[in-house]
């Protein structure tokens, strides 16, 4: 039976990817999805996971979340997290995501460095879904994700000779 993509069959190829195409391919699956799902640690140590609709600015991924919600109070506890972003899988040639591991922050709206990430949150589309006025920018804390690791999967780098799984760490 002939394979539709060969280059998927037999060992994966061990080749990293070069900096600066890996950070453009996780710019590009930052881009392009708008889901993650966000793992914190409970206070007994149990994980707890949550989707979260996020944006992002260079690296960083950023939502916004009630003071009062478990994974705001767990962050503020213990400020480790990981957060999963991936594609829809239609088969191995599809398959495309990211792990970042790293911390979060929680930021006020009126924090000096909160503009710059609200000018990239899209907040309008949700007011008006909501039937809130589109000319009054939400007061929500938002929470910024550093990674320190990502993990980042793209099967189709097999085709070009480089290995699915490469890890990204700060320069």
């Amino acid at each position: 039976m002939p394979l539709t993509n060969p280059w998927l069959a037999g060992p994966a190829p061990d080749r990293e990817l070069p900096r600066d195409r890996l950070e453009e391919r996780i710019l590009n699956l930052f881009s392009t999805q708008n889901m993650a799902v966000i793992a914190t640690v409970n206070p007994d140590g149990s994980p707890a996971a949550t989707p979260v609709r996020y944006y992002s600015l260079g690296l960083e991924i950023f939502y916004t979340s009630w003071n009062a919600s478990p994974k705001s109070r767990n962050l503020r506890r213990d400020a480790r997290v990981s957060a999963a972003i991936f594609a829809p899988l239609v088969g191995q040639a599809s398959s495309r995501g990211a792990q970042l591991f790293g911390t979060a922050r929680a930021i006020e709206r009126d924090h000096p460095e909160a503009d710059g990430y609200w000018e990239a949150f899209r907040w309008q589309s949700d007011h008006a879904e909501r039937g809130r006025p589109v000319d009054q920018a939400p007061e929500d804390p938002l929470t910024i994700i550093t990674a320190h690791r990502i993990l980042y999967t793209e099967h189709w780098l097999r085709r070009n000779g480089f290995k699915p799984r490469q890890t990204w760490r700060p320069a």
